[in-house]
Order: C-alpha cells, then sequence, then structure tokens
C-alpha cells in the first residue's frame, strides 16, 4: 500500500467500509494515522471521532465490530477503502448500511441456495429431496450432474429459451450439491475465478 497523505485531510483521511461478501458500502468514517494503525494490528476497524476526539473502535458499544480483511488506499493517497465483515447492523439506526433504510441485503440466491442445501443435507430422507440425493453416494450425484448437463445441451440446441433457463437452474442446483458433497464452497470456486482473471 502506498503511503497515505494525512497531511492533506489536516491529519484525517475518510475510510469507506464495504461489506466483503454483498460489496455493499456500509459506512463512512475518517481515521487519522494512530487510528490507521490501530486498524492493522487489531484487525478491527477503528476510526478517530472528530465528535469526541477519540480514537473510536467501530462496535465497542453496540458490540457490531467491524473485522478487517482489506485495506487500500485511493490514487490520490487521501481515501482508504476498507473490505470488512460485520458482526451485526452497522448503521446506528439499527440499519445494516448507513446508505440504507432497510435491513440486510439480499445475497445472491446462489450464495443463499449453498446454505440451502447444508441445511437439507441435515433434514430427514422422508422430507427432502437433496438428502436422499446425498444419501445416494457420490456416484449417484455426479450422474445426476452428468444428466443435467446433457439435458441443458438439448435444451440450448432446441431453441427453447424456457426450457434452456430451466435446465441451466437444475444443473445449478445438482451441481451444488456436487460441491457440498465434495466440501467445496462457492468461495472457493470465485476465488479460482479471481485468480484467473488476475493472471489475464
Amino acid at each position: 500500500m502506498n503511503g497515505i497523505d494525512f497531511k492533506k485531510g489536516n491529519g484525517l483521511v475518510p475510510a469507506v467500509i464495504q461489506d466483503y461478501e454483498s460489496k455493499q458500502v456500509l459506512m463512512l468514517g475518517y481515521m487519522n494515522e494512530e487510528s490507521y494503525k490501530a486498524t492493522q494490528s487489531s484487525g478491527y476497524v477503528t476510526f478517530f471521532s472528530r465528535s469526541k476526539n477519540r480514537l473510536w473502535v467501530k462496535g465497542e458499544t453496540s458490540g457490531n465490530f467491524l473485522q478487517v480483511k482489506s485495506m487500500d488506499v485511493d490514487c490520490d493517497n487521501d481515501t482508504l477503502l476498507i473490505m470488512a465483515v460485520p458482526s451485526g447492523p452497522v448503521c446506528h439506526t439499527g440499519s445494516f448500511s448507513c446508505f440504507e433504510g432497510s435491513s440486510v441485503p439480499k445475497k445472491l440466491f446462489f450464495q443463499e441456495l449453498e446454505d440451502v442445501i447444508s441445511l437439507r443435507a441435515t433434514a430427514s430422507a422422508e422430507s427432502s429431496y437433496t438428502r436422499r440425493l446425498l444419501d445416494e453416494g457420490l456416484d449417484r450425484v455426479i450422474q445426476k450432474v452428468g444428466e443435467e448437463s446433457v439435458e441443458l445441451v438439448i435444451a440450448a440446441k432446441n431453441e427453447d429459451d424456457t426450457a434452456f433457463v430451466g435446465e441451466a437452474a437444475d444443473l445449478i442446483f445438482h451441481l451444488l450439491v456436487l460441491l457440498h458433497k465434495k466440501n467445496v464452497t462457492l468461495q472457493q470456486i470465485s476465488q479460482v475465478l479471481e485468480q484467473r482473471h488476475e493472471k489475464k
């Protein structure tokens, strides 16, 4: 990280906090050099409070801390972007974000579906297709992914958009079941794709 120009803002730089997973902007605070170093050493976002004239750990009162995942400075070296994992609502109003009046933003349904599959894997076989499929073993799950792949190709060749979208959904669902069976997460897949993108 390039040197941060604290002098430009009379000892303070704005720090934009962004949710590590959803990428939603959560809040804006200010840091001086001391609070920046405290954030680095503790791993939790620490601001300089202009109203209290002291360092302020976000969450010290509410318990809703911001765990730092990464910190970057902009091209002018006078603004920070911090990716963080919140442990609760960030805004003092109780909202998830200071830039939104509602609660937690909806995740991509792929991520939500991954959680649903993990939950249904522990349900009874009588009530859960996912559990029954997983109980049939790895080979059966692999077979279903293969079958759905073929059906997707056929739907694509037939130029039936409705069928194609439905078969794509079936394939993604069964692929997520296979990932669960292999103890692989969407985050791991995403990391590989990001690494490949960076190399291009």
